[in-house]
């Protein structure tokens, strides 16, 4: 943890976005085997198995706000998780990654202070909505169960991306995390546990390897990060995870990019480098969560 401290505050969030895009890309390959509800049970419990074990949380000494700020995230990571996957099942995977987007970008145009951040929170938008090709599907076959789904997921993003922050001021090193993965285990447990048919060693390898990639390293990373950063910079510095999901999807799953994909990552880029040239520092006059 102490050599974290010393990597700046952005390259820790652009790790994070690495991982769980790439963990993303193994977790497509596993849902068609035992369903979403599954998926997310498998990932949640063994990165809170992992973390609970590392980190060994004491669960003595902190105050009912430390614990109503953790429970909150807790709810907020589980649920953010649940129902994005679960408008998976309604919706091309484009269309809701897109939905959900707008939680954080909402996020970031409200505690924006200054123009040019919300230049860079639209350039940010129009670059995920050509990047997640959400414009070649007519709207009047979207699913608006699919459509709620990716909304709530989108709304406990930003909600995520603010509890974060606070539970990292509130809990030492990743005491909080650990124990906010087990509240966001026992709230999704009952809804997916039953769609795994059987732990065969090969679901368990993926489940083990979607746990560390999209859950432990990226929200420990973070959780780190936004010690140091307003979640105004995070939540635009976000805007890099379709361009990322692209990349891993054609390492990963051969699903290539054309023009207009192309054009929306340049546009995210642009974006995440105007955050990163005038707003990585963090103003004095804001805290972090607020």
């Amino acid at each position: 943890m102490s050599r974290l401290s010393t990597v700046p505050a952005p390259v820790l969030v652009l790790a994070g976005i690495v991982s769980v895009q790439f963990g993303g890309a193994l977790a497509a390959t596993l849902i068609p085997e035992i369903g979403a509800g599954g998926s997310v049970v498998m990932r949640l419990l063994f990165a809170t198995v992992i973390l609970v074990a590392v980190v060994r949380p004491r669960w003595r000494g902190h105050s009912r706000a430390a614990w109503r700020t953790v429970i909150a995230f807790g709810l907020a990571l589980g649920l953010m998780n649940f129902t994005f996957y679960g408008s998976l099942a309604h919706l091309p995977i484009g269309v809701a990654v897109t939905i959900e987007f707008l939680g954080p970008l909402l996020l970031a145009a409200a505690l924006s202070r200054r123009a040019v951040d919300l230049v860079a929170v639209l350039a940010a938008a129009v670059g995920v909505v050509l990047i997640s090709e959400a414009l070649s599907v007519p709207f009047a076959e979207l699913d608006w169960t699919g459509l709620g789904l990716a909304a709530t997921a989108g709304t406990c993003w930003a909600a995520y991306i603010i509890l974060s922050g606070r539970t990292g001021a509130e809990f030492d090193k990743l005491e909080g995390l650990a124990i906010a993965m087990v509240v966001a285990t026992v709230v999704t447990l009952p809804f997916g546990l039953a769609s795994v048919p059987e732990w065969d060693g090969g679901l368990v390898a993926k489940g083990l390897g979607i746990a560390v990639l999209s859950s432990v390293l990226p929200y420990s990373l973070e959780l780190v990060a936004l010690r140091r950063m307003t979640a105004r910079v995070f939540g635009i510095l976000l805007s890099l995870e379709p361009a990322v999901a692209a990349v891993a999807g054609l390492l990963i799953l051969s699903q290539r990019l054309h023009g207009w994909q192309l054009l929306g990552m340049g546009l995210v880029v642009l974006a995440s480098a105007i955050v990163l040239g005038l707003g990585a520092r963090k103003d004095p006059a804001e805290s972090t969560g607020s």
